[in-house]
C-alpha cells in the first residue's frame, strides 16, 4: 500500500448527502477482484447517459478542471449501503486519496485505511469551506498533511483535523493488515522454528 504523507491536489465538489457505495461503483462492476481498472466505472450512473454511454458534460469529475482531483469533499454518510471493498478501490484507480465529509458509514471509512485513502470528518463549517475552495476550479488546490494533521486551502487559511494515532501511523508507513503482519515477520518464524522443534508431530 502506498504511504499517504502529503497530498496537494485539486479538490472535487460532490455536495451529496447519502452517496451510497452502489453510486460509487454500481453492482455489474464487482465481477472482478482486481484493484484496477475501477476507475473509469466510478460514479457510473451519474458521469455517463444511460442511452449512449457517451460522459455527462455536468458532472463534476467530467469537467476539465476536475478530471485530475486527487481530493473529494462531499456531503454527510458518505459511503452508506454495502460493504463492498469495491468501493475504495474505484475512487484510488481513479485519483482520489483523500475524501472530506461530515461523516462516513464504518464499513467504507474502515475500508479507506486499508486501501490507502484517508478519510477525514470535519464539522459542517470546515466542510462547507472545503466545498466553497471546491468549487474554484483549476485553482480549487489544496494540501492535505497528515503528519501534522492540518488542511491547507487555496487562500492559506489552515483547517485542523483528528484521526486515530494508529490509523496514521499505517497510512504513513503504507501498512495495511498484511503489512502490519510482516512487520512481525522475525516473530511469527522464530515460534514457527520453536512449534517445529518442540512439536515436530504437528
Amino acid at each position: 500500500m502506498d504511504k499517504f504523507t502529503v497530498l496537494t491536489g485539486v479538490a472535487a465538489p460532490l455536495p451529496i448527502r447519502n452517496v451510497d457505495t452502489d453510486m460509487i461503483i454500481p453492482k455489474q462492476f464487482l465481477k472482478t477482484i482486481k484493484r484496477t481498472g475501477l476507475g473509469k466505472s466510478l460514479f457510473y450512473e451519474m458521469r455517463y447517459d444511460p442511452a449512449t454511454g457517451n460522459e455527462l458534460s455536468d458532472f463534476v469529475l467530467n469537467k476539465p478542471q476536475y478530471r485530475n482531483a486527487t481530493i473529494l469533499v462531499a456531503g454527510d454518510n458518505f459511503g452508506c449501503g454495502s460493504s463492498r471493498e469495491h468501493a475504495p478501490w474505484a475512487l484510488l484507480d481513479f485519483g482520489i486519496r483523500c475524501v472530506i465529509a461530515t461523516d462516513f458509514a464504518d464499513i467504507f471509512y474502515n475500508n479507506c485505511f486499508q486501501n490507502g485513502i484517508l478519510p477525514i470528518k470535519l464539522p459542517q463549517a470546515d466542510v462547507d469551506k472545503l466545498m466553497d475552495d471546491a468549487n474554484r476550479g483549476a485553482n480549487a488546490t489544496i494540501t492535505v498533511d497528515l503528519e501534522k494533521q492540518e488542511i491547507r486551502g487555496p487562500d492559506g487559511g489552515v483547517i485542523k483535523f483528528d484521526i486515530d494515532p494508529f490509523r496514521k501511523h499505517c497510512l504513513l508507513n503504507g501498512l495495511d493488515n498484511i503489512g502490519l503482519t510482516l512487520e512481525k515477520g522475525k516473530a511469527i518464524s522464530s515460534f514457527e522454528e520453536g512449534t517445529a522443534s518442540s512439536r515436530p508431530w504437528l
